[in-house]
């Protein structure tokens, strides 16, 4: 297999397995939408983790694969590629990418996907398609200039240049940088602990924030009103009350 799939304490790790750099293929693009619907299914993963393994995220596409491609095949399958990133930014459940080693083109937009991105002290990370005579065609162009900026989204995206771990923190490209040993952990824990949590209002709590950045603040309030008074529908609402009347923060089990 390509790609994996295995759940631990609530938590589906979705793993490439592609040695040495897991390119990504068509395959794999293919696989990762297959695997971000079963996620999504699922009601056991409640929340997910995309890792390459300990040496390295994601070099990016299969270059010699889409060298053998006319201007008529990548028609035909940019929106296969593009619905396969968009599946895994869909998934209702928090996403965490554990990032190790080279994160590049499709690698880098794959961790784009992800809600929280830990990195390792070794990580390189960049979009250099441009150094290819293309853009980013799996969502950079986009969900990089949503997460950090259109300005330092350009000088990435136009350069093509590689950022090392430290600075990629600085830009907000990732949110936490470790040792590379401690990376797949790391990110273990924090799925695991949201695992843990009301489960429809993490999804209401996600599906809130990513709608409301595609558009203007008064329909993203109306998405958030919707979502929050819909939630005083559920089990989990009034076991989050009771708790904190009867025991205090923090100390609710969800469903």
């Amino acid at each position: 297999m390509t790609v994996t799939f295995e759940v631990r304490d609530g938590v589906g790790t979705i793993q490439l397995d592609r040695p040495p750099m897991n390119a990504l293929d068509v395959a794999i693009q293919d696989r990762l939408r297959e695997l971000a619907e079963e996620a999504t299914r699922r009601e056991d993963v409640r929340a997910v983790i995309l890792y390459g393994g300990e040496k390295v995220f994601a070099a990016g596409a299969d270059i010699k694969e889409m060298q053998a491609m006319d201007h008529t095949a990548m028609v035909l399958r940019s929106k296969g590629l593009q619905d396969a990133f968009t599946a895994v930014a869909r998934i209702p459940k928090p996403v965490v990418a554990a990032v190790t080693g080279y994160a590049l083109g499709g690698g880098c937009e794959l961790a784009l996907c992800a809600d929280f991105r830990i990195a390792a002290d070794n990580a390189k990370l960049g979009q250099p398609e441009i150094l290819l005579g293309l853009i980013p065609g799996a969502g950079g162009t986009q969900r990089l200039a949503r997460l950090i900026g259109p300005s330092r989204a350009k000088d990435l995206i136009f350069t093509g240049r590689m950022v090392r771990a430290e600075e990629a923190l600085t830009l907000g490209l990732v949110d936490r940088v470790v040792p590379a040993a401690e990376v797949y952990d790391r990110a273990h824990s924090w799925a695991a602990q949201l695992a843990k949590g009301p489960a429809l209002a993490l999804r209401a709590a996600k599906e809130s924030i990513d709608a409301g950045l595609e558009t203007d603040i008064d329909t993203g309030l109306t998405i958030e009103r919707n979502w929050f008074s819909g939630l005083f529908a559920t089990e989990d609402r009034e076991r989050g009350m009771r708790s904190f009347v009867e025991e205090g923060p923090g100390k609710a089990t969800f469903l």
